[in-house]
């Protein structure tokens, strides 16, 4: 019984131990790698749909590969060119990593043999243009057709099976525009941007180089990592960085495009964005107000009876006052013009000369005259009547007829005690 138990224990502890190799561990979950046994390997192979998703790459859009955290998919550009092309493929090679190639046609045309290399070696071949301008946001279709038709032409012209070359498209120097996009789309080629680069294409040290394609694998967690197989920089840091990968727990994926043979992985749509939303992580901002676009500024015609299907016999729609409202307004008569019309004799008329004023104003110092008494000589007399007068003349709405009357007699006493209870 002791014997069995201890049999049993050492078994369990054994299995328990595999089983923290195969979970913690990039090697074990790595394809048989003869010769290597330390070898970094690929995990798993994804395979993807062009036409499902046809943009990938968070650097210019918004889905990426679905990969699981600590995933990385290495891509590389503007081969093949013998000279360092070679050496990138013999470091892949020992570590059994498979990786995406994006090649220039002018490339394959002068190195065909570099091609076959890559499709035997196992790694994806995509197309890069045939020449690599980077004026392909400002290319009209006349010329970015040729270049990308070019492209794959000499690409798969290069391999002895064309079946081999992948629907997988990057635009040089990422200068992407929605026509190249379209016309890609329209042809089921996927467009590739990347997640991070690591500037290999820049003056930099190789030093720099792996700095930087760690650096920004960190902080994203994962995702596409955009290289160049043509720079002695690149093949002096790519040692490195597989060294770091291996060390810091991170994966090799390898993609190929779906078939009729060979279906597309089964994916979520929340799978394809980099960090997807959840509802532990709060929202750290409103979304944005989308900006709508109207075709046309003119105001639209009010909607008639007919265009809500109603009938002319059913009940009106407006409530009962508004509609009695509406009735009497349309009945109500015309203002006739003497209702506007001015006395000859009225203030409003004897203010529109200088005599009139005066005349006005001598009306309205005899309104405030009080009966029997007289008004102060000088200047006082005169500075208080003058704004009195004034006053008095806009308020008073009858007026004798002419300015003599002013001097021979006084307004009747009913318009008096009018002006001074206006006054």
């Amino acid at each position: 019984m002791i014997g069995s138990s201890v049999v049993l224990r050492t078994r369990s502890w054994i299995v328990l131990c595999l089983g923290l190799l195969t979970v913690g561990s990039p090697a074990a979950l790595a394809a048989d790698c003869p010769g290597h046994p330390d070898a970094l390997g690929t995990s798993r192979t994804l395979v993807v749909d062009p036409r499902e998703h046809p943009r990938i790459g968070t650097m210019q859009y918004r889905e990426t590969l679905p990969l699981k955290d600590h995933e990385v998919v290495l891509t590389f550009d503007d081969g093949p060119l013998p000279k360092y092309s070679n050496q990138v493929l013999k470091m892949l090679d020992d570590e059994c990593i498979k990786a995406t190639f994006f090649i220039i046609g002018s490339q394959a045309k002068a190195n065909p043999e570099g091609v076959r290399k890559l499709v035997a070696a196992g790694h994806t071949v995509g197309t890069h243009s045939m020449n690599h301008p980077l004026t392909f946001d400002r290319m009209p279709l006349e010329k970015f057709e040729p270049e990308i038709n070019g492209g794959i032409e000499w690409t798969s012209a290069a391999m002895t099976d064309p079946s081999k070359l992948a629907p997988f498209f990057r635009i040089p120097g990422l200068m992407r525009a929605e026509g190249v996009e379209n016309y890609l789309i329209s042809r089921g080629i996927q467009v590739w941007s990347a997640d991070f680069p690591a500037d290999d294409w820049r003056h930099v040290s190789s030093d720099r180089v792996y700095q930087l394609a760690i650096q920004r694998l960190e902080a994203k967690g994962k995702g596409i990592l955009l290289l160049h197989d043509i720079q002695a920089r690149t093949v002096a840091a790519l040692p490195k960085i597989i060294r770091d990968l291996k060390a810091r727990g991170y994966r090799i994926v390898h993609v190929v495009p779906a078939t009729a043979d060979r279906p597309a992985t089964p994916t979520t749509p929340v799978e394809w964005l980099l960090h997807p939303p959840t509802e532990t992580v709060p929202i750290a901002r409103w979304p944005a107000v989308p900006h709508f676009v109207f075709t046309e500024t003119r105001t639209l015609p009010a909607p008639s009876l007919a265009d809500l299907n109603a009938e002319a016999a059913h009940q009106s729609l407006l409530p009962r006052r508004t509609k009695g409202q509406m009735d009497l307004a349309s009945t109500l008569p015309v203002p006739g013009r003497a209702l506007f019309a001015i006395p000859e004799g009225s203030v409003e008329v004897l203010l529109s000369t200088t005599l009139s004023r005066r005349a006005a104003t001598r009306l309205a110092m005899a309104a405030e005259r009080p009966a029997g008494g007289k008004v102060a000589k000088g200047k006082t007399a005169s500075k208080t009547a003058k704004p009195q007068a004034r006053h008095a003349a806009h308020a008073a709405p009858v007026a004798p007829k002419h300015a003599a009357q002013v001097k021979n007699g006084t307004p009747r006493p009913t318009r008096v005690a009018s002006l001074k209870k206006r006054a």
